[in-house]
């Protein structure tokens, strides 16, 4: 099979052609392969390949799983392959293997998906865009001097790129919709707890974390959802499904909605008129489509919301560098310095704020419940600006020279003052202020790529729904895409970056 055919397969569409003897999964592995060895020095996708792995894989006997023979990458984070490490995008982590397959990349492999590496990811996923000092900055197909954003960056540009149809991703603050909208992909984060992160977690930072993938197509993203909704005997919740398979939402259009629509950023941070564009083009189209749509938003201060969540993302970074430093036997100065500044304020915080902040969670995930007793719907910018330029919130070099020993010396206090983090919270979440919701409420969200800027970014939109609303949203987009294609829309040949 040569590139360009493979490229103009989803990765249903190459299952079926392993199940009908069309085409064996060691070719469309070794297309996968070469395609990496092509793109990879220029991109950075991949923090770990695993060729041996994928070539055993492929050799098994094609079973009846309904991806099985189609070549595919886990991120690296939680999605623990036995045997290899998962280095969460830290050097020292890069040595520890794991013990046992976590539960999504089991499902996965009983589904029969061909895995042969691991995709590159910010420091503990704790960005919104896939820069390390271990692996260095992942670029984006469409434009290497920019991000593929974070954290399941590698797996966007990866998918962006042809080297595979569908990749393994995360959300915990956006890191599905981002990269989604970044590489003009679709991206869906399922709600609280419909995919375990089982078996080593329960409910990851507060049920803000929800494991998936980024696709090109809607229906390899209702596949996947069905691939890893079933209940975890281990989990934490029972999790209200659908009466019928997710698949089936793709050739099912939705009942008529009503969606409220904002582009203003609830931090009052600016939102570059490209966003709000995606937005309005958006609804006109939905309103083409047969829905009512209105300016609406949910009654929230975004920016009591920003510090809130950073606060806990902050303690969740303390407790990860020091699990980390004593599975490794690392100390903190081998790691990022921008996770030793996370840290160092985590640490810093106060017991009784940080449950302060959590309980506040609470208020925001009413306020969004009232607003979906009006709205089927939520339609924001994904981002708030184009995808960043590399290197564009990299933290200044006098300040990687001068923080380090301010560390060491108990800087933490002094670095959680609110005045630096209000600076802090800004920095990190202006250019993707509107995904966080999604996480803190637990409701499932998306992301569609509906929008591509003058200059041929992908810019997409993004969706948030109430409870248990997957298959709407999988309905919805289904209709978007059929109406508005974009899975022919693909990167050209990717430039060397000049």
């Amino acid at each position: 099979m040569r590139f360009d055919e493979y490229r103009s397969y989803d990765a249903v569409g190459l299952a079926e052609l392993v199940a009908k003897g069309e085409v064996q999964p060691a070719e469309l592995l070794r297309v996968a392969l070469d395609r990496c060895a092509e793109v990879d020095p220029e991109l950075n996708v991949i923090s770990l390949l695993m060729p041996e792995v994928g070539a055993e894989l492929a050799e098994r006997p094609v079973g009846t799983g309904p991806l099985a023979g189609v070549p595919f990458l886990l991120k690296d984070l939680v999605q623990d392959y036995a045997g290899y490490p998962t280095s969460a995008g830290t050097g020292p982590l890069r040595k520890v293997r794991a013990a046992r397959h976590s539960i999504a990349v089991q499902r996965w492999l009983d589904a029969g998906l061909v895995v042969f590496g691991k995709t590159t990811t910010p420091e503990f996923g704790s960005k919104a865009i896939t820069e390390t000092r271990t692996f260095g900055a992942t670029r984006n197909p469409w434009d290497p001097r920019r991000t593929p954003g974070g954290s399941s960056g590698g797996s966007a540009a990866a998918v962006a790129a042809g080297i595979v149809p569908v990749a393994g991703a995360s959300d915990g603050g956006g890191s599905i919709r981002i990269p989604a909208a970044c590489t003009g992909l679709f991206g869906l984060k399922p709600g609280r707890g419909l995919v375990s992160s089982g078996p080593n977690y329960v409910d990851p930072l507060f049920g803000a974390v929800s494991e998936g993938v980024l696709s090109r197509s809607v229906r390899d993203t209702a596949v996947m959802l069905d691939i890893l909704g079933p209940p975890d005997p281990g989990g934490a919740f029972a999790i209200s499904r659908p009466e019928n398979p997710f698949r089936t939402a793709v050739s099912e259009p939705p009942r008529r909605l009503r969606i409220g629509f904002t582009h203003e950023s609830p931090m009052g941070t600016p939102v570059d008129p490209e966003a709000v564009q995606a937005v309005r083009d958006a609804a006109r189209l939905l309103e083409e489509l047969g829905h009512t749509v209105e300016p609406a938003a949910p009654a929230i201060d975004g920016n009591q919301l920003a510090l809130d969540f950073m606060k806990v993302w902050t303690a969740l970074a303390a407790a990860e560098l020091q699990n980390a430093c004593a599975v490794s036997g690392a100390s903190p100065a081998d790691f990022d310095i921008d996770t030793q500044v996370l840290a160092a304020v985590g640490r810093a915080i106060p017991a009784h704020e940080l449950i302060t902040s959590h309980a506040r969670w609470n208020d925001y995930t009413r306020a969004l419940g009232d607003f979906h007793s009006t709205y089927d719907l939520l339609l924001t910018p994904t981002l708030a600006e184009p995808p960043l330029l590399i290197g564009q919130n990299r933290t200044p070099v006098i300040a990687e020279t001068l923080l380090p020993p301010l560390l060491r010396l108990g800087a933490g206090k002094i670095l959680s003052r609110i005045d630096f983090y209000i600076d802090l919270v800004t920095a990190s979440l202006s250019a993707v202020p509107f995904t966080q919701l999604a996480n803190i409420t637990g409701r499932p969200a998306m992301s569609v790529p509906t929008h591509w800027t003058e200059s041929g970014l992908p810019l997409g939109v993004q969706f948030v729904g109430p409870p248990s609303s997957e298959y709407l949203l999988l309905q919805l987009a289904a209709e978007i895409e059929n109406a508005r294609p974009w899975f022919g829309k693909t990167p050209n040949d990717v430039p060397r970056v000049r």
